[in-house]
């Protein structure tokens, strides 16, 4: 079945410095409207100090995967073999009360109201692991409320261009594998899992996340939007070292302002290369101290001692994002830059 979306473009406002960083040249421009589209586009352009664009295709942009129910590409994550379910295809609006059997390990995964519990400790209640400090943060009540509520607002002092203008922007690179699944992963209270599900632009979205909270209140923003297509997205509590996902069964991932919180940045893209298609794209934002930071003494030096403490990560070049999905088997690596804020792609080889 083909499915055709059309697609409205608003104006966007993006800062100079996006395509004219000091340090853009680690970088490759990110691929044009025109070049990805492959129509003709309609812009006009108003010279000041910020370029504002407006476009507007001529066609509509064709989708040529099939739009199914739910998703059926949900794996153990102790053995990876595929989860049985038990009940219609799980979405947000089947996931409570839904059953999800290990033929191989014999566990067995339950939904709540909100979201599954696919990680490999679901269901002990003796034995905790260590938790670094960064997870644990966002795992309180109060900062998972707080996340839309102020805390990600503060990121435009970084560089970041705000929510609306970062979707616009990965939608260039995310353009290949439209139509497909997608996994919004570390994806906090769902900004951009709401934006990936209400576009249209996939067949299936999943909001993944550690926090238990951060997921609450995921459940929360969607409930109080009207004709929210429910049926298009579901809420997983997982790992992002150990993802519930069948290998190269997922055609996207993204993870918004996330990277630099994961215990182990290689572990996580190694995790998410597995999980990709090939073909497959994988894109983020996270930021990058680079300039006058990497000229203080023992500046990696104390970047270790502060990772190992908190378990929270500093970039200090594109380089080493590139390095990181390099190493994973990534390849086509991009990026664009605007101050401290670096929205990156690459993809899993065909």
């Amino acid at each position: 079945m083909t499915t055709v979306l059309s697609v409205k473009f608003t104006p966007i406002s993006l800062p100079a410095q996006l395509s004219r960083n000091s340090r853009n040249f680690f970088c490759k421009p990110p691929l044009s409207l025109s070049s990805i589209f492959s129509r003709s586009f309609t812009a006009k352009v108003r010279a000041s100090s910020t370029a504002f664009v407006e476009a507007k295709p001529e066609d509509p942009i064709v989708v040529e995967k099939e739009v199914g129910a739910g998703i059926k590409n949900l794996a153990c994550p102790i053995c990876y073999n595929l989860l049985t379910l038990d009940g219609p295809a799980l979405s947000l609006a089947t996931s409570a009360g839904s059953s999800l059997q290990c033929n191989t390990c014999k566990k067995t995964y339950s939904g709540n109201e909100s979201h599954i519990d696919l990680t490999a400790a679901s269901g002990s209640k003796q034995y905790g692991e260590y938790i670094s400090l960064t997870t644990e943060f966002f795992r309180l009540p109060l900062i998972s409320f707080l996340y839309e509520r102020g805390w990600r607002q503060n990121f435009i002092w970084g560089g970041f261009p705000g929510p609306e203008k970062e979707f616009e922007m990965m939608k260039n690179y995310l353009e290949p594998v439209l139509g497909g699944n997608i996994i919004d992963a570390s994806c906090g209270s769902g900004l951009f899992s709401r934006l990936f599900a209400k576009s249209g632009l996939f067949s299936h979205v999943v909001a993944l996340d550690y926090s238990e909270n951060m997921l609450q209140q995921c459940y929360e923003f969607i409930e109080k939007e009207e004709n929210f297509p429910k049926e298009k997205i579901t809420l997983v509590r997982a790992d992002i070292s150990r993802l519930p996902f069948a290998s190269s069964s997922v055609d996207a991932v993204h993870a918004g302002a996330a990277i630099h919180c994961w215990p182990s940045p290689t572990t996580a893209v190694a995790e998410i290369s597995r999980v990709l298609q090939p073909g497959g794209v994988f894109v983020a934002t996270t930021y990058v101290l680079d300039g006058p930071f990497t000229f203080y003494p023992f500046v990696r030096i104390l970047r270790e001692n502060l990772t190992a403490i908190s378990g929270n990560q500093i970039f200090l070049s594109e380089r080493e994002l590139e390095e990181v999905c390099r190493t994973c088997g990534l390849v086509d690596f991009t990026c664009t830059r605007n101050q401290l804020f670096v929205m990156f792609s690459a993809r899993k080889p065909n």
